[in-house]
């Protein structure tokens, strides 16, 4: 699942993007470094996939300020992080601000690759819900505005006749717009109507 997979390696060092460029062909990924955070964000552009291994302490921006600014550029690749010398405060942050992993230099093959294979199934799963949520989003569109309302009514659990007498219509008209909501949306039932509807908002 993992192999062939694109991996962005972020380091001043050359050594060490070296060191891991040979590591991660060796298994069978395909590599791209760069020397800075700058080089790095000038060359990647929305819509990239696979996973990004960034340096904690670079010239320039950092490791944290690129992850930062990755996700404001809306550049969703999973982070894992290295340094030479992590402590606590910094480990949590990036864990918290959605790294994978933080690692330490010098830093174990086997782990390191497990931590890129990890990285790689969380990318799949995000491109799998990108996928679900484009595939969704058209269906719900097509939906006039009073389709939407009751069809969040209906989802929160309310009956037709509950909904009738909060929008001040009729049963009738509400069984109509049910009927269009499920026939609009390709749902064949509320439990299904329901997961399209969160899919959307995820």
């Amino acid at each position: 699942m993992s192999v062939g997979e694109k991996i962005y390696v972020v380091d001043d060092d050359a050594a060490v993007r070296d060191s891991l460029r040979m590591l991660l062909k060796a298994d069978g990924h395909e590599v791209t470094t760069y020397a800075s955070a700058e080089e790095f964000l000038d060359a990647c552009k929305q819509g990239i996939q696979g996973c990004a291994i960034l340096d904690i302490k670079m010239p320039g921006m950092d490791g944290q300020a690129l992850q930062a600014e990755m996700l404001r550029r809306g550049l969703r690749l999973p982070v894992i992080f290295l340094s030479g010398q992590g402590t606590i405060p910094v480990t949590v942050r990036t864990i918290k601000a959605g790294a994978v992993d933080f690692l330490t230099k010098p830093v174990d093959g086997a782990e390191l690759l497990s931590s890129v294979r990890e990285a790689l199934k969380q990318d799949m799963s995000a491109q799998g819900q990108d996928a679900s949520r484009q595939a969704v989003s058209p269906r719900l569109s097509a939906l006039t505005a009073r389709e939407r309302e009751i069809m969040l009514l209906t989802i929160e659990g309310q009956t037709s006749k509950e909904i009738a007498q909060q929008l001040s219509i009729s049963y009738r008209t509400v069984e109509s717009h049910r009927a269009h909501i499920l026939r609009k949306t390709g749902a064949s039932n509320l439990i299904e109507l329901a997961r399209i509807a969160s899919q959307n908002e995820a």
